[in-house]
């Protein structure tokens, strides 16, 4: 069994904060056997952190957050940036045309950019997972939305922290069940379906933090973009 961090953005996301060294050191403080940065539309600092994973005792899985028509999507094992705002089938495929695993973050949280709000139910089964906790909740009623959704239509079930703070990392937890210590073996076993999820909620005061943190740069890139 392998307890591992799929959804946590570094300093290469627009809303994040660490750079991945942080990010890692905090996995395995927490006795993690894997992480995945996975960025908002881009895969450099991912694909970093898989790179030192092994020197903190860690799998690393690289991967980003993409944003495609319907909204997010999380894109595990690849190895190139999927580009953002594709039709969200057209992203499955791309995900998976490099071997990829594509998991649905949040779905039914439209304020997030679930794509529920975009999509059909029909379209959504067809993702390879769908997360069904996700540490960023308000109430519990989209995880458990969620939750009904993968269980009804036969889906694997991963947990994600959607870290965007180093503090943050594995908050929640997909326990995938393999003993092979590798990216490959860990994303197999989620394909079929041997997961386990745990988790607890973002503190208020840290989700506070996260969202004006990353409004703060956001006006700030904005404003650089103006000016060039």
């Amino acid at each position: 069994m392998q307890s591992v961090e799929l959804h946590a953005h570094s300093s290469l996301s627009y809303d994040g904060r660490d750079p991945v060294e942080l990010l890692l050191e905090q996995a395995s403080a927490v006795g993690l056997d894997a992480l995945a940065v996975t960025d908002h539309d881009e895969i450099d600092a991912s694909l970093r952190a898989a790179e030192l994973a092994p020197e903190y005792g860690l799998v690393g899985i690289p991967g980003m957050e993409v944003t495609c028509a319907a909204g997010h999507v999380l894109a595990l094992g690849i190895q190139e940036a999927i580009p953002p705002h594709l039709p969200f089938e057209e992203t499955l495929d791309r995900i998976r045309d490099q071997g990829g695993l594509a998991v649905v973050p949040h779905p039914f949280q439209e304020s997030r950019h679930g794509v529920l709000e975009h999509i059909s139910k029909a379209e959504l089964a067809t993702a390879d997972a769908i997360e069904v906790y996700n540490s960023r909740l308000l109430t519990g009623r989209s995880n458990r939305q969620a939750e009904r959704f993968a269980r009804r239509n036969g889906l694997p079930m991963t947990a994600g922290s959607d870290a965007h703070i180093a503090e943050m990392v594995g908050q929640a937890v997909t326990n995938v069940g393999t003993d092979e210590r590798t990216a490959d073996a860990i994303l197999d076993a989620i394909r079929q379906g041997e997961t386990t999820v745990e988790g607890k909620r973002t503190p208020w005061r840290i989700s506070f933090r996260q969202a004006a943190g990353g409004a703060k740069r956001r006006v700030k890139n904005g404003i650089a973009e103006l000016l060039q």
